[in-house]
């Protein structure tokens, strides 16, 4: 007598009989050999509109269940409401039902959205046929265990959701949508148990959500940097969805939602200072060497080179992090050859790592940002190890002569961020990447402009770290200083004049333009607040003979 697992007479107990038909072995067999004749003979899902219904594949839905089965790692890029996760959901119950002691963990940026996907399955499993169906040995809202040993976790993507335990198979829903500490944190600590399996399958399913971990995933397997199957859907493979239906979507939302929900572009946050197209063009790769510390190296120095090193310095407390970039400033256009990050160093020892870093990039210019313990790495490195090559920023004074030639009371090495010069840094840095001025092809700095967005009057990351943006935006201010074209014979306001005099003769038409040939670039473009003469000025050694320039 079936008594049920529990009282449910849905479920099959554990030890429970069933007599087998002929015709039911031949079927058995076949389902186990055939997870999309599974699914779609026995697998039921609710419409919204139909009710309990079997589970009709689409087309992309059968390759999606194919490249599952055929892939370790498969990553899908898709719209919304396509059935993904009910597609996955129908794969999971296929793989526990007719596999000993195969084990699932299902996680999702929360636990709500989790139990949801399990829910599906409970609910697949409680409509198989009996002979079908495995004994029950445990089943909660978050929890399925089977006789036969498999087994289903439900649980928010955590660094800590599944450590301990031993996975045949990691399924992550809505993977864009973690945030992005979670899944660094995520990747980091518990997906090497994974991938050191033979067998182990990392299944991720999401819409695009900006450039974070996702994006990096799946621009690592374009352009073959893993071994990720991508799975890319269009909202157009859906019956039904035709051109009426997308201009009915976009009348409801926006073109820029229709373009991240339903054409899947990894499009940044709003009101980014880089421009999101331009955000989408950029392109990291891989540097040639790296360190545990967090260094990243994608040129060595070349022979009298120049290069300079813009320093952002944190307590080293786990919060935010010591940052700096290593730019070739010799050539136009600027390039990132080299970048630092760290949240755990002290500032102690990070005059010890951007000394060493600094002396290996031909005895690069140093830039500190001082507005907190800057000021502290910034004297170790000056005084402790006599480090000349360093920039200089004299407080305004009524007279006086300061150590650096110019006029001021006070001297100290670095600079500080004030609202002026990241409002100027701000505007140049966008002017440069924009215009193909800067080169970056370091993922971190990209991922940070892409949540670099517009917050009251300033711009800051809308979530986690923006402090290799913050360099970036230091860098652009440091381009603005006379100084710099002097070391280096680059002028990038006069290039950038040039590269975009026929644009703006014909902007300003038919009111005419007048050019000496002498013009500021930032008043035509980007009209950033002057500053005030002789407040900043660089101290620095070239050819032993040490000279100093006031910054107008």
């Amino acid at each position: 007598m079936n008594r049920g697992y529990l009282g449910n007479f849905k479920l099959k107990r554990v030890n429970e009989k069933v007599e087998f038909t002929q015709q039911q072995v031949e079927e058995y067999i076949k389902c186990s050999n055939d997870p999309i004749h599974f699914i779609l003979r026995y697998c039921k899902i609710v419409n919204v509109d139909k009710g309990l219904i079997p589970f009709p594949l689409w087309d992309f839905q059968k390759e999606m269940v194919l490249s599952f089965e055929n892939n370790r790692f498969v990553i899908c890029k898709m719209p919304r409401q396509v059935g993904k996760t009910t597609t996955v959901a129908a794969y999971l119950l296929w793989k526990v039902l007719f596999l000993p002691s195969y084990s699932v963990a299902i996680l999702a940026n929360k636990d709500r959205q989790a139990l949801e996907i399990l829910s599906r399955i409970q609910l697949m499993f409680e409509h198989l046929p009996s002979w079908l169906q495995m004994g029950v040995s445990e089943w909660n809202k978050g929890n399925i265990e089977l006789e036969n040993g498999s087994k289903i976790l439900a649980s928010a993507t955590s660094s800590s959701a599944v450590r301990g335990g031993t996975f045949s198979l990691l399924y992550l829903d809505e993977f864009a949508f973690v945030p992005s500490n979670i899944q660094l944190q995520f990747f980091a600590s518990v997906y090497p148990t994974i991938s050191s399996g033979k067998t182990t399958k990392v299944l991720i399913t999401s819409t695009p959500n900006g450039m974070n971990l996702f994006y990096k995933l799946w621009m690592d397997s374009v352009e073959d940097r893993n071994t990720y199957k991508r799975v890319e859907v269009l909202w157009s493979d859906i019956p039904g969805r035709d051109e009426a239906w997308k201009d009915e979507q976009i009348k409801n939302t926006s073109e820029e939602q229709f373009k991240q929900e339903f054409l899947c572009e990894f499009l940044g946050s709003t009101n980014t200072l880089i421009n999101s197209t331009k955000l989408r063009s950029l392109h990291y790769k891989n540097p040639i060497k790296q360190n545990e510390m967090g260094l990243k190296i994608y040129e060595e120095p070349g022979k009298d080179v120049i290069y300079s090193v813009v320093v952002d310095t944190s307590r080293g407390s786990g919060g935010d992090y010591s940052a700096f970039i290593v730019v070739n400033v010799s050539t136009l256009p600027y390039k990132v050859v080299a970048t630092f990050r760290n949240n755990l160093i002290s500032p102690l020892l990070y005059p010890n790592i951007i000394y060493e870093v600094g002396k290996h990039y031909n005895d690069a210019l140093v830039l500190i940002e001082t507005n907190d313990i800057g000021q502290q790495v910034a004297d170790i490195l000056y005084y402790d190890f006599e480090y000349e090559n360093m920039l200089v920023s004299a407080n305004n004074g009524r007279s006086g002569q300061s150590l650096s030639g110019g006029f001021g009371t006070s001297t100290h090495y670095g600079i500080r961020t004030t609202k002026q010069v990241k409002r100027m840094g701000c505007a140049t840095l966008k002017t440069l990447i924009e215009s193909d001025k800067f080169l970056i092809e370091d993922y971190d700095i990209i991922h940070e402009l892409s949540k670099f967005s517009l917050k009251g009057q300033s711009y800051e990351a809308e979530e986690g770290s923006d402090d290799l943006a913050m360099c970036c935006v230091l860098f652009g201010w440091l381009t603005t200083q006379p100084y710099l074209k002097e070391i280096t014979q680059v002028d990038i306001r006069k290039k950038i004049v040039e590269q975009n005099e026929q644009m703006l003769e014909q902007e300003m038409m038919p009111f005419g333009m007048y050019s000496s040939g002498d013009d500021d670039v930032d008043d035509i473009i980007n009209q950033p607040p002057q500053v005030n003469r002789g407040e900043f000025y660089n101290e620095f050694t070239v050819d032993d003979e040490k000279r100093s320039f006031t910054i107008l």
